[in-house]
C-alpha cells in the first residue's frame, strides 16, 4: 500500500536532509543486500554516505531508538491514532515491537528478523507493524507488558505484542493483546517457535475469528487493569515491614559474593539503602554488613568499568564477573546512591573512589553540551557485545609497558588465554591492601599507581570505535543525575557535582517546559511528550536534593510547584497516591497506579519520601496528610509484599523515625563559609531521616521563610551561626556547637 502523498513528501524531505557522510543502519544499500539475515555480529551500520533500500516513517520521529530502525524493510509506524485506524480500515491486526536504543536483543531480533526481507514482507502485508521506544513511552511499556507477563509468565525487551485494533468506528488508542513475547528466533528452535511461522499464525487465527480474539483479550485486559491498578489501600506499614525485608535479604544472601543467592544479578535486587536504615533503627549488624559487601563486590567485579568508572547494568553471573554491557544514567544514579549511605555509614575510602569514578564518568561521557544528562550506551560496538571494554594481556603491555602491563593483569584478572571469550574483563581479582602489601608500598600510592595506569589505558581505549549514545534527554532520569549529583556534592563536599546538579536541574526547568507542563524528553533541539510521574518525582526529589546542597530556596520554590502540578494531574483521589499517566493522558487499555520498584524505583516510592521531606521542610499539616494517606494507599501491598516496595519502605522508615527538622541561620553580614563546621559534622555522619535548610539573617531568611514557615523566626545567636533542630515543629534547645546539633539529630525522640 503506497504512502500517501503528504507522508511521501516528509519522507523525502527528511532523506535529502541527511549528512552526506550519513551511515545509514541497514544492511540494504546501494541497492544491494550486503550481509545475511543472522549478521548480529557484524557492525549494523552501512558504510558513510551510503544511500539506503528503504526508508520507513521512523526517519521522521526523533527517538533514537525508532530512527534505528528507519531502514528497516519493515514498513513501521510510530505509536499513535493513526496507525491504529488504518489497522481498522484495513481488517488487520497490529504487530507492536516495544525496545529502547541500548538494548541488545532488541538488535539482534532486528538483525535477524526486521532486517530481512521476507519477514518485513509478511509484517508489512499482513499487519500495521509499530515501533515504540519504551523509555520515552512508559505507558504503553507499562500495560502491554502486563499482559505479556500475564500470558507468559515473564517479560523483557524487545518485547512483542499482537494485537486486535478494535471497531473501526472507535478512534481510541487501545488495542486488545491476544499474542506477546519478548525475543523470538527467525526459525524455530527447540521449543521456541519461529517469528516467522508465529506471524502467519497469528494473523491466520485473527483473520478467522476477529471478534472471539476480541473477547478473548477482553478478558485478558480485564486482568491487566486488576494488576495495574494496585492493590486496595490499607494502614500506614509499619516497621516490621522492613524488618521482613532484613529477613528475607539474610536468608537469601550470597556471603562469598554479596547480593542475593541468583544469576543475573541487577543492583537493584539488593535494597542497600534501606538495610542501612534498618541498622540504624536496631543496631542489627548483619544489614550494614550486607550492605557494605554487596556495594564492595559490585564495585570491585567486572560489572564495574575499572578503567572508564561507571556500573553497566547487570552481572549475568552470580560473582559480578560478565556484565551485559550497557551503561544506563539511571543506574549511575541510584548506585551513587546506595554508595553514598554505604560511604557515611562506614567512611570507607574505596567506596569514595568508586563514587567520585562513576561521577566523573558521568560528567565526562552522558553530560550534554548544554549540561543536561544523556541516556545511555550501548552494550555493542563493531557488532559485538562489550567489545569495547575488553583487553588481552597483549594490549595492557603494549600501552604500559611490559612490567606495568603485567602489574594491572595481576591485579584485574586478565590472563593470556583471555577470561571472556578470548579476551579480558578486567576486575578487581585482588584486594587494595593486599597489592600494596605484595608491592610494598602504602594503599594510597597503590591507588594511585593503579589510576594512574587505568587513566592511560582509557586513553587508548577512546580511539576504539565506542558503543551507540542514546543521546535522547529523558526529565525523570536527569531528575535522579540531580540526586545524585547534589547529595555528593554535599557528602563529598565537592562543589563540581553541585555545579553540575544545578546546571542540568535549569536546563530542565528552561527548556523542558510547554504551557505551564513538564515535558518527558528533550532530543533534537525540541522537548516533546507530557511528562508521567516519575518525570515529576525524580525531579522533585532532585530539587529538594539541590535545596539540601545549596541552601538556595529557589529549589524548594520548584519542588513545591511540581508537587502542585503532581497533585493536580496524576493523583488518585480514591486509594491514596498517584497514577502513572496524567488525567488527560491518551486512552490506553488501563492506567498504571505503580506500585513496584524494580529497576527504577516507583514514582509512588519516591512521591511518598518527597512528600516527607517537603512536611518537614515546610511544617504544613497538608502535606503529611499526603504522605500518609500515598503510604496507605499501598498499606496492603507493604505489609503482604514488602520486597516489592522497598524504595517506599525508606518513607515508611522516614514517617517513623520521624524526620529531624535542621535549619542553619547565620549572622547578617556574615559569608557561606560560616556553615562549614556544621555542614562537615552532617556530611560526616550517617543520619537520613533529616533535611537541612539554611540561610543568612534577613532577606535570605525572610525569602525560606516564605516558602519553609519552620524558618521563621529563628536568629543568629550571639553573632554565631545558630543550629535548630526539631521534629513536627517543636525544636530541641538552639545551639551554636555542630556536635551538640549531630547529638539532637541522633537522640531518639520522647515516647508519646
Amino acid at each position: 500500500m503506497p504512502w500517501p502523498v503528504e507522508v511521501q513528501a516528509r519522507i523525502d524531505q527528511a532523506l535529502a536532509a541527511l549528512p552526506k557522510d550519513f551511515a545509514p543502519r541497514t544492511r540494504h544499500y546501494d541497492g544491494r543486500d550486503h550481509k545475511p539475515a543472522a549478521g548480529h555480529d557484524e557492525s549494523p551500520y552501512a558504510p558513510a554516505g551510503a544511500r539506503p533500500n528503504y526508508t520507513n516513517r521512523l526517519i521522521l520521529e526523533t527517538s533514537p531508538y525508532l530512527r534505528q530502525h528507519a531502514h528497516n524493510p519493515v514498513d513501521w509506524r510510530p505509536w499513535g491514532p493513526e496507525a491504529f485506524a488504518e489497522a481498522r480500515a484495513l481488517g488487520r491486526p497490529i504487530f507492536l515491537s516495544v525496545g529502547y536504543a541500548t538494548c541488545h536483543w532488541c538488535h539482534v531480533m532486528e538483525a535477524e528478523s526486521f532486517e530481512d526481507p521476507a519477514t518485513a514482507y509478511t509484517l508489512n502485508s499482513l499487519y500495521i507493524p509499530i515501533k515504540v521506544d519504551r523509555e520515552e513511552r512508559p505507558d504503553v511499556d507499562a500495560v502491554y507488558m502486563a499482559a505479556v507477563q500475564r500470558l507468559t509468565g515473564s517479560g523483557g525487551w524487545p518485547m512483542s505484542v499482537w494485537i486486535a485494533p478494535g471497531l473501526a468506528t472507535s478512534g481510541a488508542v487501545h488495542g486488545v493483546p491476544y499474542f506477546g513475547g519478548t525475543y523470538f528466533p527467525p526459525v524455530t528452535r527447540g521449543r521456541q517457535q519461529g517469528f516467522g511461522v508465529l506471524l502467519q499464525k497469528m494473523a491466520e487465527q485473527y483473520a478467522e475469528d476477529p471478534s472471539g480474539i476480541a473477547d478473548q483479550g477482553g478478558r485478558l485486559v480485564a486482568a491487566v487493569r486488576s494488576s495495574l491498578a494496585a492493590g486496595r489501600a490499607g494502614q500506614l506499614a509499619a516497621t516490621t515491614a522492613t524488618d521482613a525485608v532484613a529477613a528475607v535479604v539474610g536468608g537469601q544472601y550470597d556471603r562469598a559474593h554479596g547480593g542475593l543467592r541468583r544469576a543475573p544479578k541487577f543492583p537493584s535486587q539488593m535494597p542497600i539503602s534501606l538495610l542501612l536504615r534498618h541498622h540504624l533503627r536496631t543496631g542489627d549488624v548483619a544489614s550494614k554488613t550486607m550492605a557494605a559487601e554487596t556495594f564492595a563486590k559490585m564495585a570491585a567485579g567486572g560489572m564495574y568499568d575499572q578503567v572508564g568508572g561507571g556500573f553497566h547494568r547487570y552481572s549475568t553471573d552470580e560473582r559480578w564477573f560478565a556484565p551485559h554491557f550497557e551503561k544506563m544514567l539511571y543506574d549511575q544514579a541510584l548506585i551513587t546512591f546506595a554508595g553514598l549511605d554505604v560511604l557515611q555509614a562506614t567512611d570507607d575510602a574505596e567506596v569514595r573512589r568508586v563514587i567520585r569514578e562513576t561521577l566523573d564518568y558521568v560528567l565526562r561521557e552522558l553530560r550534554g553540551d548544554e549540561g543536561a544528562m544523556r541516556s545511555a550506551t550501548d552494550a555493542d560496538s563493531e557488532g559485538r557485545e562489550g567489545l569495547y571494554f575488553l583487553w588481552t594481556v597483549q594490549e595492557l603491555e603494549e600501552v604500559l609497558g611490559a612490567k606495568e602491563g603485567q602489574f594491572v593483569a595481576s591485579v584485574t584478572g586478565a590472563v593470556a588465554t583471555g577470561n571472556f571469550e578470548g579476551r579480558n574483563i578486567l576486575y578487581r581479582s585482588r584486594r587494595l591492601a593486599e597489592v600494596a602489601e605484595a608491592e610494598g608500598a602504602s594503599v594510597t600510592s597503590t591507588a594511585a599507581r593503579l589510576r594512574a595506569d587505568f587513566d592511560r589505558l582509557r586513553v587508548v581505549r577512546d580511539r576504539r570505535v565506542p558503543p551507540l549514545m542514546d543521546d535522547k534527554i529523558l526529565a525523570s532520569w536527569n531528575g535522579l543525575a540531580i540526586s545524585a549529583l547534589a547529595r555528593a556534592g554535599f557528602v563529598l563536599d565537592e562543589p563540581r557535582y553541585t555545579a553540575a546538579a544545578v546546571r542540568a536541574g535549569r536546563f530542565v526547568l528552561d527548556r523542558m517546559r510547554s504551557g505551564g507542563r513538564l515535558l518527558r524528553v528533550w532530543h533534537g533541539g525540541k522537548a516533546r511528550i507530557n511528562g508521567f510521574l516519575d518525570d515529576y518525582a525524580f525531579l522533585i526529589q532532585g530539587f529538594l536534593d539541590v535545596l539540601e546542597t545549596t541552601g538556595d530556596p529557589f529549589w524548594l520554590g520548584a519542588a513545591l510547584q511540581l508537587q502542585r502540578d503532581q497533585d493536580r494531574l496524576f493523583a488518585d483521589g480514591q486509594h491514596g497516591g498517584y497514577f502513572a499517566t496524567a488525567s488527560d493522558n491518551e486512552a490506553l487499555i488501563a492506567r498504571e497506579r505503580p506500585d513496584y520498584d524494580g529497576a527504577e524505583p516507583s514514582g509512588n516510592s519516591v512521591a511518598a519520601l518527597n512528600l516527607v521531606r517537603i512536611a518537614a521542610m515546610t511544617g504544613d499539616p497538608r502535606w503529611s496528610e499526603a504522605a500518609e494517606s500515598t503510604l496507605r494507599g499501598f498499606g496492603q501491598r507493604l505489609t503482604k509484599a514488602p520486597m516489592a516496595l522497598t524504595d517506599m519502605l525508606v518513607a515508611v522508615e522516614a514517617v517513623h523515625a520521624p524526620m529531624r527538622e535542621v535549619v542553619l541561620v547565620r549572622p547578617a553580614g556574615s559569608d557561606e563559609g560560616a556553615f562549614a563546621p556544621f555542614l562537615a559534622a552532617l556530611r560526616g555522619r550517617f543520619l537520613p531521616h533529616r533535611v537541612l535548610l539554611r540561610a543568612e539573617e534577613g532577606a535570605g531568611l525572610a525569602a525560606l521563610a516564605a516558602l519553609a514557615p519552620i524558618a521563621e523566626g529563628k536568629v543568629a545567636r550571639g553573632g554565631k551561626v545558630t543550629a535548630y533542630v526539631c521534629i513536627h515543629g517543636s525544636c530541641r534547645l538552639p545551639t551554636t556547637d555542630p556536635k551538640v546539633m549531630v547529638a539532637q539529630v541522633e537522640a531518639k525522640p520522647a515516647a508519646p
